[in-house]
């Protein structure tokens, strides 16, 4: 996923510094940090969920992290971090590429935008309709990884790929729009109303 943030920042106007990979070490990532002095913003990857070598985040506290939020009802993408290292803000991604990369649209792109005083900071969305059947929603909320087309009448169609397993990296790839379910949305049909998030808006 490094390589794919590094064009998204690019894209968006920043400057990406690779700081390399640490290992699941506090001497590691500590070494990692001491290297971010004087960069604007810190992304990480992996390492901020609860399992025995996921340090990132006891690294960070220990460094002063102002932490404002872990963990988020999201899908994909739950294990996200947010906060500020002094002057530095800090989103610690999750290390699953697609879902990194789908935190990195939603919540990296409109803090970059922030910090390049752009006045229009949120991800575009636009309506559109369903291409399939969708199931009923739990209370997480859904980004759906979908292909764009246009019906007959013109209308704007996304049609979501049938698995969305956060370790498909491939349909990633593939998709033009990540398609919004609501927490605890009811089982819609195949041409209701939906929105949509156009991966070339980004």
């Amino acid at each position: 996923s490094g390589l794919a943030l590094a064009a998204l920042i690019r894209t968006l106007g920043g400057e990406p510094v690779d700081l390399g990979i640490a290992r699941d070490s506090m001497e590691s990532l500590s070494a990692r940090l001491d290297a971010a002095a004087g960069c604007d913003l810190l992304l990480t990857t992996g390492g901020v969920s609860v399992g025995e070598h996921d340090l990132v985040r006891s690294v960070l506290t220990d460094r002063g992290l102002a932490l404002e939020f872990w963990k988020i009802a999201m899908r994909p993408g739950k294990p996200l971090m947010v906060g500020r290292l002094g002057a530095m803000p800090v989103v610690g991604l999750p290390g699953n590429p697609v879902s990194a990369l789908v935190c990195a649209v939603l919540f990296v792109g409109p803090l970059i935008r922030a910090l390049l005083g752009e006045a229009a900071v949120e991800p575009v969305e636009v309506p559109a309709i369903a291409g399939s059947d969708l199931a009923a929603n739990d209370r997480r909320e859904d980004y759906l990884r979908a292909r764009l087309s246009r019906d007959d009448a013109g209308r704007l169609v996304a049609t979501p790929f049938p698995v969305q397993d956060s370790s498909m990296v491939a349909t990633l790839a593939r998709c033009d729009a990540l398609l919004i379910r609501p927490p605890h949305a009811p089982a819609a049909p195949a041409g209701a109303v939906v929105r949509v998030i156009p991966l070339d808006t980004v």
